[in-house]
Formats: structure tokens, C-alpha cells, sequence
């Protein structure tokens, strides 16, 4: 682990302990048992390390997930829309669930109302979330898996949906709530039953 990681680890650990807002340079810094200066020899702003730690957590939790570098032609031969959505959605779920990017949520989830840097992270995670899912639905419509008349909109739908289902999910659980995650596979299953074709392409 380099000093960055470090770094960002000790400041994730530091918010879910006393919440963003109340993290500082310093914090981190006698955290670390360093001197303030040598943080700034590795990242400019406490935002900088915010944002640093979403990248490293979330291409972290990717590896392990084995979700990084999916060859979406080849992950839709062979299989039904159905297949490749409980696969792909699965996939996304369990890499949110990651132990670091649990805490990592909670954490700018209780920001976002009012640090800008907060809701711009979870503003690109949901951009980064649509656009895979129209690269998706784009591979299973040309392998005749999907018919829906705009598939845009219709990959539009489905991500805010899963978004808004795992939303919910997480705040079930953080509550204490069964966390109701046959929402997930049900939903899917209806979409496909109105959108998901048998295709003729592998």
C-alpha cells in the first residue's frame, strides 16, 4: 500500500467515525503520524482526497468483483437479456457492498445535501451507472436480445430504477429492515418480460 492509499483509508476511516464535514487536514494528518505539510506533497485539499478515494474504492471493489474490462459482445452471446441483467446488476451490487464501499457511501451520502463535493461524486457515479447501462442495452439490441422502441430512454428507465431499488435497499438495512433484495431480480424479470427477446444472434 503507497501513501496515498494511506491517505485515503485513514480519511474514510476518519469520516465514518466524526462525518466529512468534520474531518480536517490535521485529523489526518496525526492519524497518519505525519506532519500536515507532507499531506499536501501527495494531495492539494481534503476535496482531493475525497475524490481520489471514490476512484481508488470504487476500481478497488471492481477487481474484486472481477467487473473490470467486460467485453460486452462477448458477455451477451449465448446468454438471454434476462441472464445478462441479473448478471451485470448483480455484479454492480456486490461491488457496492464491498465492506470500504459500503463505508465510503455512507459517508457522502449523509454529505451530499450540503457539500458540493459530496453530490458531485454521487452525481458521477449515477452518469458513470447510465452510461454503462446504454453501452449495455445498445450490445444486447444488436444481438437481437432487446426490443424497445428508444433504447435510451429504456436504459435511462432501468438504471434509475436499479439506482433507486438499491437506494432503498441500503437504507433498509441501515435501519435494521429486511433489506428486500428480491426487488432487484423481480424488477428485472418484469423488464424483461416486456422488452427481452429470444434474439438470433449467439
Amino acid at each position: 500500500m503507497n501513501q496515498k492509499e494511506r491517505i485515503i483509508l485513514a480519511t474514510l476511516e476518519l469520516a465514518a467515525e466524526h462525518g466529512l464535514g468534520s474531518v480536517s487536514m490535521s485529523m489526518i494528518a496525526d492519524k497518519l503520524g505525519i506532519r500536515k505539510p507532507s499531506l499536501y506533497n501527495h494531495f492539494e485539499s481534503k476535496e482531493a482526497i475525497i475524490d481520489a478515494m471514490y476512484h481508488f474504492l470504487r476500481e478497488s471493489s471492481r477487481q474484486k468483483v472481477s467487473s473490470a474490462n467486460i467485453d460486452l459482445g462477448q458477455l451477451v452471446k449465448g446468454r438471454t437479456a434476462e441472464e445478462v441483467l441479473l448478471m451485470t446488476v448483480g455484479s454492480y451490487h456486490s461491488m457496492n457492498e464491498q465492506d470500504d464501499m459500503m463505508s465510503f457511501y455512507k459517508v457522502i451520502y449523509s454529505q451530499r445535501a450540503v457539500d458540493p463535493t459530496a453530490a458531485g461524486i454521487m452525481a458521477d457515479e449515477t452518469e458513470r451507472m447510465i452510461l454503462a447501462t446504454k453501452a449495455l442495452f445498445y450490445a444486447l439490441h444488436a444481438h437481437g436480445k432487446l426490443d424497445a422502441p428508444d433504447i435510451d430512454t429504456a436504459a435511462l428507465s432501468f438504471a434509475m430504477t436499479v439506482h433507486g431499488l438499491m437506494d432503498y435497499m441500503h437504507d433498509c438495512t441501515n435501519c435494521g429492515r429486511a433489506s428486500h433484495s428480491e426487488l432487484l431480480t423481480d424488477y428485472i424479470k418484469w423488464f424483461c418480460k416486456q422488452y427481452g427477446r429470444n434474439g438470433n444472434e449467439g
